[in-house]
């Protein structure tokens, strides 16, 4: 076996340490704020950030094919997680939505597992030819998105639903089976914009944005400023405005926003291009593995990375609407954090076995 990957573990080392910066340089003020401790949000991260590493480092000299016979029991372990979200006293509702479970010491967000645990099910499924599985795949897609949008979590949803798209393609599955299914999405997703007044409201700013800032929402309009005033070079790190409780979730879904603002555009096109380079690395691995799941495996994560990132970026920059969807690596937040890491794990170890 070969040794580790050491092109994308600097990468993936460079974007978690680089995104501890940025959470600290983004929450210290709503940290003393709301905890009377600059230091509450980076300590929480860091913390998820050790396990996150020591799950990576498992997980790459952990053989991958051991994964095919776990894939049915690790799907039905995220589910019945993804289920407990509902019952009270378990699940927990915060800003309107019901998507952590309490476990006594800290939440954790089952969504995310289910992400990772669908991609290795769905991998092991298709690695073998099988005549009819199209029908029971959209079942079993649909069955996990209407688990995750009753959340509701539509941002995870179409994470979900285009990740196991591309390893259904990637398995070889035909286009045209999707030819009756794209109508009823788009039908589906026009429903529930329509019927719920936020998502509304999300797409009306989106649809606004480029007559005038004052028709956006508060949100993408904060967003816009932070973008706008981090200009070229930036205002310097520590030196965000926006940091001052002026832009909503900027240790989440938004902190591409305090990116932009305190090392501008040259700063940040420095991090997206090492996103590239993250996703190039990781179709490399797959197009360089000679067994079928350990290929599907490796596009599957590459590809809700990618997914992911895509969405964040793009609802940062208003050329989608705006998604609660958190940056890979860099957004505060454990689950997410874990997840991805140890999918970085299952990646590295791909790599080893692989003839790249």
């Amino acid at each position: 076996m070969k040794k580790v990957d050491i092109f994308l573990l600097l990468i993936v080392i460079f974007l978690t340490l680089f995104g501890l910066l940025m959470i600290f340089e983004a929450s210290s003020v709503i940290s003393f704020r709301d905890f009377g401790d600059k230091y509450h949000y980076i300590r929480d991260q860091s913390l998820w950030s050790v396990i996150g590493f020591v799950g990576m480092s498992f997980f790459s000299y952990y053989n991958y094919k051991k994964l095919y016979n776990l894939s049915l029991p690790l799907l039905i372990a995220a589910i019945i997680l993804l289920i407990l979200v509902f019952f009270p006293g378990i699940g927990v509702l915060l800003l309107g939505a019901r998507r952590w479970i309490n476990t006594g010491f800290f939440l954790i967000q089952p969504a995310e597992f289910v992400k990772l645990a669908l991609t290795i099910y769905l991998s092991a499924w298709f690695s073998h030819k099988e005549k009819g599985r199209f029908l029971a795949f959209l079942l079993l897609l649909g069955f996990v998105l209407i688990l995750v949008m009753l959340e509701p979590d539509m941002g995870t949803a179409g994470i979900i639903l285009f990740e196991a798209v591309l390893i259904y393609f990637l398995s070889g599955g035909s286009i045209m089976h999707f030819a009756f299914v794209v109508p009823i999405v788009a039908i589906v997703g026009f429903l529930l914009i329509k019927f719920e007044p936020y998502r509304l409201a999300r797409l009306t700013a989106f649809m606004n944005v480029g007559e005038s800032l004052e028709n956006s929402s508060y949100h993408v309009k904060q967003i816009l400023i932070a973008l706008g005033v981090g200009g070229i070079t930036g205002v310097g790190l520590g030196n965000s405005l926006q940091k001052y409780a002026y832009l909503p979730e900027n240790t989440t879904d938004s902190i591409f926003a305090i990116i932009a603002e305190e090392i501008g555009l040259i700063g940040s096109l420095v991090l997206i291009f090492s996103f590239i380079l993250f996703i190039w690395r990781g179709f490399a691995i797959a197009a360089k593995t000679s067994d079928k799941f350990g290929k599907l495996l490796a596009g599957g994560i590459t590809s809700f990375l990618a997914i992911q990132m895509l969405i964040n970026l793009g609802a940062q920059t208003a050329l989608i609407p705006f998604t609660g969807v958190p940056l890979p690596f860099i957004s505060y937040g454990g689950s997410a954090l874990v997840v991805d890491l140890c999918s970085v794990g299952i990646l590295l170890n791909i790599s080893r076995q692989s003839k790249l």
